[in-house]
């Protein structure tokens, strides 16, 4: 990774332009071309520099509710589990951790009874009873950026 791929990753992981071409744009901004600029990005996406490239929404403030969910999934029924979980749509994420409820995920939905009974569909898909469903009480947000 060059300075420029550097100054590149700076720039976009917050500020990323919203238009019909923005790697036009930040070609420009960057004295290289459109297409440079791409090859650049995807590069970065290749070698594991950028895990991913989109916008984050505030679900809340679009009407939606979401919720922070851990699952007690036995060791041999991981793959199986987390195939389910990527069948819905309203999951964002999900991740395995050192821990009793060794996977977590978050869903977002309509409406809190709406991802209730995903939860529901879930459990009697994978035979996992014990998935906690743990909504927030208080949103902290904290932007995180990394200088490269």
């Amino acid at each position: 990774m060059d300075r420029l791929d550097k100054d590149i990753l700076n720039r976009i992981q917050s500020k990323f332009p919203v238009t019909s071409r923005p790697f036009k744009v930040l070609g420009e901004e960057f004295s290289i071309s459109e297409a440079s600029m791409i090859r650049r990005v995807e590069r970065l996406v290749s070698d594991g520099y950028i895990r991913r490239l989109g916008a984050s929404f505030d679900s809340k403030r679009l009407g939606f509710t979401s919720t922070l969910c851990a699952a007690r999934v036995p060791f041999e029924k991981l793959e199986d589990f987390v195939g389910v979980l990527h069948s819905y749509q309203g999951i964002t994420h999900n991740y395995k951790r050192v821990h009793e409820y060794n996977v977590w995920f978050t869903f977002i939905g309509e409406s809190k009874e709406e991802i209730l009974n995903n939860l529901a569909d879930i459990s009697e898909k994978t035979g996992i009873r014990d998935i906690l469903n743990l909504p927030a009480k208080k949103s902290f947000k904290i932007n995180v950026e990394f200088e490269t």
